[in-house]
């Protein structure tokens, strides 16, 4: 995705709240790269939040033991995706992780944070977006996102920028 303003199809399974099948196993693919089936892209949005949809994915995921271990998930280190977004939301990661695991669709997750947690504005809203659309991009996340992209194979596409776009890279 170029401008990632479109949103990916997402396969009918962990990402829209249902059961986890055989069919949802992560795929390794010959040149290393995983793809993990109810794993949705950080560029898709819940209620306007890019990153919001994913961890919820990641939650369940981890839960019905379809995740890779290497995966980040909570909020163990502050600078992670996961502690970001519960931090935005003013919201406790094993909470939100008892909430998604009680089940309920995306967005009754998202009304659950807003109510326990807070509400971000329409401002912070774009703000949240640009900055995690751009992080790693010229930050203090430059330096750690080149030795992912060192470690995954991946140094020589000058085209992942972002940790958004190591992301998709390593999931396509």
């Amino acid at each position: 995705m170029d401008a990632h303003t479109e949103s990916p199809k997402i396969p009918n399974s962990v990402s829209r709240g249902t059961s986890l099948g055989l069919a949802a196993r992560p795929e390794l693919r010959d040149d290393g790269r995983m793809k993990i089936p109810g794993l949705r892209s950080d560029y898709e949005q819940v209620g306007g939040l890019y990153y919001f949809g994913r961890m919820l994915d990641k939650i369940r995921l981890k839960a019905a033991g379809r995740l890779p271990a290497d995966y980040y998930t909570g909020t163990t280190d502050r600078t992670h995706f996961d502690a970001r977004c519960c931090t935005l939301l003013t919201i406790d990661y094993d909470h939100l992780v008892k909430r998604v695991l009680a089940g309920g669709s995306d967005s009754e997750m998202l009304n659950w944070c807003f109510q326990n947690g807070r509400r971000p504005s329409e401002d912070e809203i774009e703000i949240w977006n640009g900055f995690m659309m751009k992080r790693g991009w010229r930050d203090a996340g430059s330096a750690e996102l080149a030795e992912a992209k060192r470690l995954a194979g991946l140094a020589a596409r000058d085209d992942i920028q972002t940790w958004f776009d190591l992301h998709t890279a390593e999931e396509a």
